[in-house]
């Protein structure tokens, strides 16, 4: 005859606090110059993964339960042998690691209620880059007619940059036409001796103007 007595009592517990936040953030805002400003509608778009996992260290699935020796061979009510132990049963201890697992996202979309005014503030956006983009080409015009205008100019004078120079595509695509300026240049004229046969001659001719003859030379100018 034989009696186990072991009572055991376990108590475990366990309290878990999850909570998804979403946060709605101002409307996106698009600055467009000239005090306009627009703001479109936003989505917010926030996956979460959560978990959590428990577990006891050491992990120990079964202990060892003693079995005492309550035998009374006698009969006398007492033990014969108290407090020996018979031998030891394995007993499932019940402990187990916890583990959870939560996936998902939150969504939100938020839309501005009064549509005429995005509309408006779109024609207005509109209009502003419409107009910075002229004033840009305006811009671009006068630089250019001022560039023509001053490489014109100094190339009639004769001025230009040197073919190496990093400047001389400034004014490489500029032709000068139809330009009628002649240049200022000097002539050296020769000196000639005359003979005496020719001087008196020439001599003779100044009496007698009527006998004189002209030969005219078409001028050509040097370059």
């Amino acid at each position: 005859m034989s009696a186990t007595a072991s009572p055991v009592a376990n108590s475990s517990g366990s309290v878990t606090n999850q909570a998804i936040q979403v946060l709605q953030g101002p409307y996106i805002t698009n600055t467009y110059g000239s005090g306009i400003q627009c703001q479109g509608p936003t989505r917010n778009f926030t996956p979460y993964v959560t978990g959590s996992a428990s577990a006891s260290k050491p992990y120990e699935p079964y202990f060892n339960d003693p079995v005492y020796d309550i035998s009374d061979l006698n009969e006398d009510g007492l033990i014969d042998n108290p407090g020996d132990i018979l031998f030891h049963k394995k007993t499932r201890t019940g402990q187990k690691d916890n583990y959870s697992l939560g996936v998902g996202f939150s969504m939100t979309w938020s839309t501005p209620i009064d549509k005429k005014l995005q509309d408006q503030c779109k024609e207005a956006a509109a209009a502003s880059i419409d107009l910075l983009q002229q004033t840009a080409a305006n811009k671009r015009l006068d630089f250019e007619i001022a560039r023509l205008k001053n490489c014109g100019s100094l190339m009639k004078e004769g001025i230009m940059f040197h073919p190496k120079s990093p400047y001389y595509k400034i004014c490489a695509d500029v032709v000068v036409m139809n330009v009628n300026q002649i240049k200022d240049h000097r002539h050296t004229i020769p000196s000639v001796s005359v003979p005496p046969e020719e001087s008196e001659l020439q001599d003779s001719s100044d009496a007698a103007p009527n006998d004189v003859r002209l030969q005219t030379v078409p001028y050509s100018p040097s370059p």
